[in-house]
């Protein structure tokens, strides 16, 4: 004799979900993403093998093409993940101080820290530095991206900066611009070194927010 379960028994039970083929596609990119991100920083943008990309998200190195088309395009795909968790860690940081006495060194050095602190993650930066410095085309080709990134990161501080009752001593667009380029560095002597670079670093951009009726 079977043993039925009664119905109710069963309203409870998850509905498996049915994945979309967009959704599937971005699971899968996200895959190879990740995997990229992890051997690209082992081994760098030349020493990668896609193969090795591959095998580490258990897939075929023609879903690397399918997805990317080039290791070139991968990498910059990457990179570029890794830009936008940047930026996004470093709103969230910023939008957690109401006012400019909020802004506590050692607290902000410590958040900061722990958004930034992965060497992998500004070794893939320094890795994309100097594949556009050696590739004028893929440069060019960023080139707007990157002038996008420098104003929207520039609007963000000015809009905070005003939202906190202060001013800047430098133009926005020039403090987003030290912040990208200097960052990555920050991240990497500390890590080399083995002496928290994070509050001096902080010390120095910090200086450059003053109350807004500073006569400076």
């Amino acid at each position: 004799m079977f043993n039925i379960e009664p119905a109710a028994m069963w309203e409870d039970e998850p509905v498996p979900e049915r994945w979309t083929r967009e959704r599937r596609l971005e699971h899968t990119r996200g895959l190879l993403l990740d995997a990229a991100e992890e051997v690209f920083a082992r081994k760098g943008l030349t020493g990668a093998a896609l193969e090795d990309i591959a095998d580490a998200a258990g897939y075929t190195r023609g879903a690397i093409y399918s997805h990317f088309g080039t290791k070139e395009e991968l990498f910059l795909a990457v990179t570029d993940r890794q830009r936008q968790r940047f930026l996004d860690s470093f709103t969230e940081i910023i939008r957690s101080f109401h006012r400019l006495s909020d802004l506590d060194l050692d607290e902000l050095a410590d958040r900061w820290g722990e958004a930034s602190r992965d060497p992998h993650r500004a070794a893939l930066n320094y890795e994309l530095t100097l594949f556009l410095l050696r590739n004028p085309k893929a440069r060019d080709r960023l080139a707007a991206q990157r002038s996008e990134t420098i104003r929207s990161l520039a609007e963000f501080i000015a809009k905070n900066v005003a939202r906190l009752g202060a001013s800047l001593t430098m133009p926005a667009e020039m403090l987003a611009r030290v912040i990208l380029a200097v960052n990555d560095g920050v991240t990497l002597g500390s890590h080399l070194d083995g002496a928290d670079l994070y509050r001096p670093y902080l010390q120095l951009v910090v200086s450059t927010i003053v109350p807004a009726d500073d006569p400076t």
